[in-house]
């Protein structure tokens, strides 16, 4: 059986993450069920988006992908799966699967989406507040149990897209934000690695602070210095060496990055 894995904003305290599982091994038992993460902030689609995008890669194709960030649960917002590229997506229809659409589009992948309008794969009681446990964990036990995805519901061709920031040329760089913050207080920017194009004199500024060239690790300067790097999916990310740097510069995610060259 393929692999699910699950990404949401439940978080692990009162065992709404734990439940999906349940839903889905009683429906395939044999299925291997990996954690992304339960802990997205919540509501927080774009967020999610993003992390979805950045880990399904690494994982076998077939993969089955569950996501669930849902504010508008329970709204007439669409339950939907997608098969893009050569994994598959199940989740609501707000944003969640942009950045994966937008990638597929952009090196000619395919791409299905469907709407999940066939009850029969869902649980016999659907609620109006728990869909993650209702519908998609359901339909992708279906997936994995060998249901062909164009089962599962109606074809779709405008599924909903968030807007996603960035970067702005200006004369003598790119002003780009701050994307993600991580556990460790380490600032993911929207600037991609692939914009230096071997430039070497440059300035990182953020939250006033000038951050002369680019270091290849952590480990290169002192405890306590701010740092820029490029991260492990090619980003510019701003650090403090065993420090975290959010809290130190006090920024938020959408706050501005200036990238500039000397």
């Amino acid at each position: 059986m393929p692999i699910i894995t699950l990404l949401t904003d439940f978080g692990s305290k009162n065992g709404f993450s734990g439940v999906l599982k349940g839903v889905i091994w009683k429906i395939a038992p044999g299925v291997q069920i990996a954690d992304l993460t339960h802990e997205i902030t919540p509501q927080n689609v774009l967020e999610g988006s993003i992390a979805l995008w950045r880990a399904a890669p690494y994982f076998p194709p077939g993969t089955i992908h569950m996501a669930v960030v849902d504010p508008g649960v329970g709204t007439l917002r669409r339950p939907i799966a997608a098969h893009i590229a050569d994994h598959f997506f199940v989740g609501p229809d707000n944003g969640l699967f942009t950045p994966l659409l937008e990638q597929a589009y952009r090196l000619g992948q395919p791409a299905i989406l469907i709407h999940l309008d066939k009850p029969q794969y869902w649980l016999p009681v659907v609620s109006n507040t728990f869909h993650g446990r209702d519908i998609f964990s359901p339909v992708a036990a279906h997936l994995a149990s060998g249901i062909d995805l164009e089962l599962l519901g109606t074809p779709i061709f405008d599924p909903v897209k968030l807007e996603l920031p960035r970067p702005i040329k200006v004369q003598k760089g790119w002003c780009g934000q701050v994307l993600l913050i991580d556990h460790f207080g380490n600032i993911a920017t929207n600037l991609s690695g692939d914009l230096i194009q071997g430039e070497k004199d440059l300035v990182v500024t953020i939250a006033g602070r000038g951050i002369h060239r680019l270091t290849n690790t952590y480990g290169e300067k002192q405890a306590g210095d701010l740092i820029a790097l490029i991260d492990s999916e090619n980003f510019i990310e701003v650090a403090t060496v065993n420090g975290n740097a959010a809290r130190t510069l006090g920024v938020v995610v959408g706050d501005p990055v200036e990238l500039h060259f000397q």
